[in-house]
Parts: structure tokens; C-alpha cells; sequence
């Protein structure tokens, strides 16, 4: 059998699972588990293979099947320009958060804090381009935090991120001059909707059990105490919240409350400023 042989023989088990992109995700499977680079993938398909790679597949295509993310397969996504480890004990970091971390990176700070930071990909995207920034990056769940430390030091932030167990600001001490937060905000009434991946992720990082807004509402109550005067909250949201929650940052007293959409033209993110 060689490589090509191998990413049919998964990408038609991908297929008929209803998996998009089988095609792809084939490879990447096929890849990882032979040790062969994507990038080199196409050019070694006439290699051939031996049976202990098929067996090395074989739970992991059954376990795509049954929906889990790819990324728990791999160990790894992609996001803005790094790899990140992830488990599922942490949130898969999607490309549309992304749209967070290049608005954060309009404004100058030297501190950042991260309020429910999973993977750590927000934080450490931040402090990755900005060298001189320092930051705080929290989570509820422990084992969370563990992975995004682990992220912080292959990319190379380690020594200027600190971790911190904490619900919201409960235990922050300090100001800063941007505050940044994907924090659970699905509504209960919309999770049944959902792919059936997410089913594999935390499910206290996607919901809040209730209308998806409790999460902004505990970081609004608070966030004047910890911004530096001109300083900015920055938080993702659901396609359908940003007038709801922008209404909350106006309430809280931040000034140049704005809603910014994604690529796809989709409400995706608010940003407001603590008056100087």
C-alpha cells in the first residue's frame, strides 16, 4: 500500500461519516501519523507504507467519525501565525477570533489581560508580536491553564505571561491597558444546534446555560476598575449580540463603543475605551 493509497482509503471513510473536507483532513491524518510534512505529502504519495501505519489510523479515523474535532486528533491548530496545542480540555481556536487579536493589535499596551484564556491563543498571539507587552492570562479550569503555559513557552512567551486561576476578575489584581475575552456565549436554547464537534469541547467555555450574555454582564460590572484610563475592552460575541452587548459596555461607562464584523460581514467582536 502506499501513501496515496492510504489517504483514499480515509478520506472514503471521512466521506461516508458526512465529515467536509474529507479530502484534506485525509492527509492531514495521513501526515501525522506517518511523519511525512504536509508540504511534502503530494510528492511522497508513491512511498509505500507499512501495516503498523494503517493500525496507527485506524482509531483515529473512528474517532473523526464519531465527530471529534481533528484538532484533538492532531494534538494541534492553527491560529493567526502559530500552531497551539490543544485538548479537550480547552476551546478549539477558530480562525474567526482572529478578527480579536488583529483589532487589539491596532492600539498600543503594555498590559494585557485575557479573562477565560483556554489554548492561550489570544494572549500569546498578542504578546508574540508586541515584545515589550507583558500580560495576565486567566481560566476556571486548571488543566486549561496548564496547556496554554505549555503554549506560551514553545512560542516563546512564557517568561512575560502569567497564569491565573480565576473566575473573571476574582482574582486579578492590577490595571491594564487592554482587556480581551472570547468568553462562553451560546445560549442554552442554541446548543442543540450546534455541530456535533463542539459536543467534544468544555461545555462551560461555549455556554453559560442561559441567554449567552452573563459572561459581559460580570465583565462589564467590573471592568472600570482594572482598565487604565485610556485603556480598552475588547471582546468577541455571537453573530446576533453586538447591539445587545455593546448596549453593555455603554452602560458600564466605556466611550467609543464599537461593533466590528468578520470576514463573512457577521457581528463578531465589541471594543470600548475607559475615558482618560
Amino acid at each position: 500500500m502506499t501513501i496515496s493509497d492510504l489517504v483514499a482509503q480515509v478520506a472514503g471513510s471521512l466521506t461516508a461519516a458526512g465529515i467536509e473536507g474529507a479530502p484534506r483532513e485525509a492527509r492531514l491524518l495521513v501526515a501525522h501519523v506517518t511523519g511525512v510534512p504536509t508540504s511534502r505529502l503530494t510528492l511522497e504519495m508513491g512511498q509505500a507504507v507499512n501495516s503498523e501505519y494503517q493500525e496507527k489510523l485506524l482509531p483515529l479515523v473512528a474517532r473523526r467519525m464519531s465527530r471529534e474535532p481533528l484538532s484533538h486528533l492532531l494534538g494541534r491548530r492553527a491560529f493567526y501565525v502559530h500552531e497551539f496545542r490543544v485538548t479537550a480540555d480547552t476551546l478549539d481556536p477558530r480562525p474567526e477570533t482572529e478578527t480579536l487579536v488583529t483589532e487589539a493589535l491596532r492600539e498600543p499596551f503594555c498590559r494585557v489581560l485575557d479573562l477565560g484564556t483556554g489554548t492561550g491563543a489570544i494572549a500569546i498571539s498578542l504578546l508574540a508580536e508586541r515584545p515589550a507587552a507583558r500580560g495576565i492570562a486567566t481560566d476556571l479550569s486548571t488543566a486549561a491553564l496548564d496547556v496554554a503555559a505549555d503554549n506560551a513557552a514553545a512560542i516563546g512567551v512564557g517568561d512575560r505571561l502569567e497564569f491565573l486561576q480565576s473566575d473573571w476578575f476574582k482574582t486579578v489584581e492590577g490595571r491594564f491597558d487592554l482587556i480581551v475575552s472570547n468568553p462562553p456565549y451560546i445560549a442554552l436554547e442554541e446548543m442543540d444546534a450546534l455541530a456535533p464537534e463542539l459536543r467534544h469541547e468544555p461545555r462551560f467555555a461555549l455556554t453559560d446555560e442561559g441567554d449567552g450574555l452573563a459572561a459581559y454582564r460580570s465583565i462589564c460590572a467590573d471592568v472600570l476598575s482594572y482598565l487604565e484610563p485610556g485603556g480598552w475592552l475588547m471582546v468577541e460575541i455571537g453573530w446576533q449580540q453586538g447591539r445587545e452587548v455593546a448596549d453593555l459596555f455603554e452602560a458600564a461607562g466605556l466611550i467609543e463603543v464599537t461593533v466590528i464584523n468578520d470576514l463573512d460581514g457577521r457581528n463578531r467582536m465589541v471594543r470600548g475605551k475607559k475615558q482618560h
